[in-house]
């Protein structure tokens, strides 16, 4: 069983030292109200005390009420200043903006949302000598299952060598709000949108793989798919000159 107590030391630990050489005196992170904001929240706010999570709703009206919610909750339990940025009117603009000039795909439209947050993040952070702290997990990751430029940037991730399943057993041992725990985990991005609906396959099975190398055949070969295809959004851009991997090392 992992010891979850050193590593909350570890961890914490390591968001100090990176305050430190940063020179940032706060921290600023997404509060979706979800399991890996939740203990990127908790863990920022172990290290930091100036620790402010925004709740950004951007259309889905499940942002305005579950999400909201549950957010609002554990910034409560953990006292986490919490601030709320509505950027729905922004989306809407500018997705009437660009509609004039291009027909937005449904993969486009999704990812707006996300992109926004980031940009609101920054904001928040350069105005306020911040650090942004990123809030997603290995399983994520591995799959590509983040927006490039939106939920991809940040300054830094203290749970991005956690799959899904370990984010879980480390806010139980957190004694995280039971909303939160047990909830299906969703990026909000749509109403009635669910990670695992939108991949086709469970985070514990996707967890068996990454953590074991195996897991049904139907799924490890979706697995490894994703993983190909969504090389370009674990690597810095192409730059001219210099040597790219299209793929993983």
């Amino acid at each position: 069983m992992r010891n979850y107590a050193a590593e909350t030391t570890s961890r914490v630990m390591f968001i100090k030292e990176l305050l430190a050489v940063s020179g940032a005196s706060g921290i600023v992170f997404g509060n979706s109200g979800g399991k890996d904001s939740a203990l990127v929240g908790i863990l920022c706010k172990m290290a930091c005390e100036d620790t402010v999570g925004l709740i950004m709703p951007c259309g889905s009206r499940r942002n305005y009420e579950e999400d909201k919610n549950d957010a609002e909750t554990v910034a409560a339990q953990y006292g986490i200043a919490t601030r709320i940025v509505d950027l729905s009117a922004v989306k809407e603009a500018l997705v009437g903006a660009v509609g004039e000039s291009t027909a937005l795909t449904e993969s486009a439209l999704a990812n707006i949302a996300p992109r926004l947050r980031m940009t609101a993040l920054y904001a928040v952070a350069a105005s306020e000598n911040r650090l942004v702290a990123g809030t997603g997990n290995y399983s994520e990751s591995y799959l590509g299952y983040f927006t490039k430029w939106g939920d991809g940037a940040y300054d830094f991730n203290v749970i991005a060598d956690l799959t899904a399943s370990e984010v879980l057993d480390f806010l139980r041992y957190l004694k995280a709000p039971e909303a939160i725990v047990t909830k299906a985990p969703s990026a909000g991005l749509f109403d009635g949108q669910t990670d695992e609906g939108e991949m086709g396959m469970t985070y514990r099975s996707i967890d068996a793989f990454l953590l074991s190398g195996s897991t049904n055949e139907r799924d490890q070969a979706n697995i490894e798919r994703l993983h190909r295809s969504t090389a370009h959004k674990r690597q810095m851009p192409v730059r001219y000159g210099e040597k790219h991997d299209h793929e993983d090392q």
